[in-house]
């Protein structure tokens, strides 16, 4: 399994996914998260996103889960790109398409890499339910409360990063996860865990 899990955007280590990706690196950009909000309010955000994710050397194509056939396209990908938003509004989306089952499978089989920021790294988690002191849960009908249990531990981003709106929350859940004994990943901006089959490395 290989996963480039970043606190905030592309960050400073893309040579990383770039080894990870190998030659060719085609990549989907997965807008999901962002399904809560107007079209004309993210828009600008992921032509931001694709301009940078090109940038580092990835060939890049927006996939919006929802479009018939999309998920059927991810095993065309060497790079799943999943940005932040809302992880519980991710987390539906991924149920409601089964992306999400799609997504453990070529993982499984090492076929793709999953990288990503924020939600996209949270949404991995075994359990989402801390994450609603961050995003409002109440986004979506039926919310899901358990993640893709694909890392064994809450990722947790944003943390000690002022500049962040959500920095404050993310510290308190961090801070809480550490009183309670629970290991967890908790990620100021800049950092991103790189895992390459069992071996996961914060960098």
């Amino acid at each position: 399994m290989r996963l480039y899990l970043f606190s905030f955007r592309m960050g400073h280590h893309h040579k990383k996914l770039l080894r990870q990706a190998g030659d060719c690196r085609p990549t989907a950009l997965v807008p999901n998260a962002l399904d809560n909000i107007s079209t004309q309010d993210w828009s600008e955000g992921l032509r931001r996103e694709l301009a940078e994710i090109e940038a580092a050397g990835l060939t890049v194509e927006m996939l919006d889960l929802r479009q018939a056939g999309a998920v059927d396209r991810l095993a065309g990908f060497d790079v799943v790109w999943i940005r932040g938003g809302n992880v519980f509004v991710l987390r539906r989306a991924l149920a409601d398409t089964a992306a999400d089952t799609v997504l453990i499978d070529l993982l499984q089989e090492d076929a793709i890499v999953y990288g990503g920021y924020s939600a996209g790294p949270s949404v991995l988690g075994p359990d989402l339910t801390a994450l609603a002191d961050v995003d409002d849960i109440t986004a979506v009908d039926d919310p899901i409360t358990h993640g893709l249990g694909l890392l064994d531990r809450p990722f947790v981003p944003h943390v000690q990063s002022p500049a962040h709106p959500e920095s404050a929350a993310c510290d308190a859940i961090a801070a809480r996860c550490k009183a309670q004994g629970q290991q967890h990943w908790a990620l100021s901006v800049g950092q991103v865990v790189l895992v390459d089959g069992n071996i996961a490395t914060i960098l």
